[in-house]
C-alpha cells in the first residue's frame, strides 16, 4: 500500500538542505529528527495536546528555507526599544544572527553569551546533551523540525556565583522578504550554582510578512540559581510562531517567568518545567490579548519531582472579534515529591460573541502530604462592576476598558522591574479594545 503524498508544508521543508556541521553526533541527530518529522508529518486534532489547534491551513502552505539576505535587511532597532534593557543583547533577523545589531562587547564577569553557530565551531561537545536529543511524542512535530534545521540561536551561560546586574535581551525580528520564509532557532541557557540572571526574550516584526518561526529553548538552573525570564511576543499579524521552552530546576533554584502574547496569526507556546531538586520553586505569569482571527495556544506542563517543591501559575486571556485562545495547564506531582505545593489559575474574558477560549487544567498527584489547587473560568465582564462604574458617571466604553485592563494588569504586579512592567502594560493596553 503506497504512502499518501506529503502535504505542501512537509514537502517544502523536506526539500530544504540540512545544516552541515561536520559534527558526527549533531548531523546524525538532525537526520533522525528530520526522518521522524517526515514519517509523522504535522499533528492533527486527534493528538490530545493539539486538540484545539488545527493545522490544516498551515499544511497547505510552502515556506522558503531560511533567508540568504538576512544580513542586508534594513531594521530599525529603535522601534523595538525596551526600557532597562541597555545591557548585553543578541539580535536575530529572520532567524539569522546579526552581529552589527547586537551588543556583545564588555560582557560582565561570569557571563558567556554568543550565537549557537559560533559555539558549534569553537567547541560543540558541551552542547551534545542539549542538541543530540530525539523527540518521540506524537505532538513533537515542530520540535523535531527545529532539531533538524536550526543552525543558529543562543548559547548563554552564567558562572557559578555570578550575579549579572543588567538584563540580557534576546531579540528575534521578522522582516519582510521576497517570499514567506521558515526559520528555526535553538537556545541553550545554563545558570551555575548560586548564579542570578534577568533574561528578556522579545519577538517582534519590522513589517508585514507571513513567515514561520520555530524556537526551542533549553534552560537549566543549577543548585540555588535564580532566573527572571520575561517573554514579549508581538509577531507580525500574518506570522506563524511555534516555541518550546523547557526549564529544569535543581535544588533550591528559583525561576520567575512572565509572558505577554500579543501578535501573530497562529502562535503556540509550550512551557515545560521540571522541578527536579528539593526546595525548587517556579512562578509563572502570563497574558494573551487577541483580536481579529488570531489563534494563540499556550501549553503548560509542570512536573514536581523532588521534596518540598513549589509552583504557582496564573494566566489571563482576553479574546475579541473572531479570535481564539487555547490554554492547557498540566501539573504532575510525581511519586516521592512529598510536601509539594502546586497552584494553577486561568481566567479568561470573551469580549465578543464570536470569540472563543478553550481552557483545560489538569492535575495528577502521586505523592503524599501535597497541597495542590487548580481552576479555570471563561466568562464576560461582570455586569455589576460595569453598573457600578457607570453609576459613578463613567461612560460604558471607558468602563469596559478599565475593567479589562485591570483584569490583565494584575498578572504583572509582581514583575520586579517597574519600568519594564509599565512598558509591557502600555503595550497590552494599546491592544485591548477602547
Amino acid at each position: 500500500m503506497s504512502q499518501p503524498a506529503p502535504s505542501p508544508f512537509v514537502a517544502a521543508l523536506l526539500d530544504a538542505p540540512l545544516p552541515a556541521s561536520g559534527i558526527g553526533w549533531l548531523d546524525a541527530a538532525r537526520r533522525e529528527n528530520l526522518e521522524a518529522f517526515a514519517a509523522a508529518g504535522l499533528p492533527d486534532t486527534r493528538v490530545e495536546t493539539w486538540k484545539y489547534t488545527a493545522l490544516r491551513a498551515l499544511a497547505q502552505r510552502r515556506f522558503a528555507a531560511g533567508d540568504a539576505q538576512a544580513d542586508a535587511r534594513d531594521v530599525d532597532l529603535s522601534a523595538f526599544a525596551l526600557p532597562g534593557t541597555d545591557g548585553p543583547e543578541l539580535v536575530f533577523v529572520n532567524g539569522a544572527f546579526r552581529a552589527d545589531l547586537s551588543r556583545l562587547r564588555d560582557l560582565p564577569a561570569g557571563l558567556s553569551l554568543q550565537p549557537l553557530s559560533l559555539s558549534l565551531r569553537q567547541d560543540a561537545e558541551p552542547l551534545r546533551f542539549a542538541l543530540a536529543g530525539r523527540y518521540r511524542e506524537a505532538g513533537d512535530a515542530f520540535a523535531r523540525l527545529n532539531a533538524a534545521l536550526a543552525a543558529d540561536g543562543v548559547v548563554l551561560r552564567v558562572a557559578a556565583g555570578a550575579r549579572i546586574a543588567q538584563p540580557v535581551r534576546l531579540l528575534f525580528i521578522g522582516a519582510p522578504a521576497e517570499a514567506d520564509l521558515a526559520w528555526h532557532a535553538r537556545n541553550v541557557v545554563e545558570l551555575g550554582e548560586g548564579a542570578e540572571l534577568a533574561l528578556v526574550e522579545q519577538h517582534a516584526s519590522s513589517g508585514e510578512q507571513g513567515h514561520l518561526g520555530t524556537l526551542v529553548g533549553d534552560i537549566v538552573l543549577r543548585e540555588g540559581a535564580k532566573l527572571r525570564h520575561a517573554v514579549l511576543q508581538d509577531a507580525a499579524e500574518g506570522g506563524t510562531l511555534v516555541r518550546r521552552n523547557s526549564l529544569h530546576l535543581a535544588a533550591r533554584a528559583q525561576a520567575a517567568v512572565h509572558v505577554l502574547e500579543l501578535g501573530g496569526a497562529l502562535v503556540r507556546h509550550e512551557l515545560q518545567a521540571e522541578l527536579g531538586g528539593d526546595g525548587s520553586r517556579l512562578d509563572m505569569r502570563g497574558v494573551f490579548a487577541l483580536r481579529g482571527r488570531q489563534h494563540v495556544d499556550t501549553q503548560l506542563a509542570i512536573r514536581h519531582q523532588a521534596l518540598g517543591t513549589a509552583s504557582d501559575s496564573v494566566w489571563r486571556g482576553v479574546a475579541d472579534q473572531r479570535a481564539r485562545g487555547v490554554f492547557r495547564g498540566a501539573i504532575v506531582v510525581a511519586a516521592g515529591a512529598d510536601g509539594s505545593d502546586a497552584s494553577l489559575a486561568n481566567k479568561n474574558l470573551l469580549l465578543s460573541g464570536q470569540a472563543e477560549i478553550d481552557t483545560k487544567p489538569e492535575l495528577e498527584i502521586y505523592a503524599d502530604e501535597v497541597k495542590a489547587a487548580h481552576g479555570a473560568t471563561v466568562g464576560q465582564l461582570d455586569e455589576r462592576s460595569l453598573f457600578y462604574l457607570r453609576s459613578r458617571g463613567i461612560p460604558q466604553v471607558q468602563a469596559r476598558s478599565m475593567l479589562t485592563s485591570a483584569f490583565c494588569r494584575s498578572v504583572f504586579d509582581d514583575l520586579p522591574d517597574e519600568t519594564l512592567r509599565e512598558h509591557l502594560f502600555a503595550m497590552l493596553s494599546r491592544r485591548l479594545p477602547a
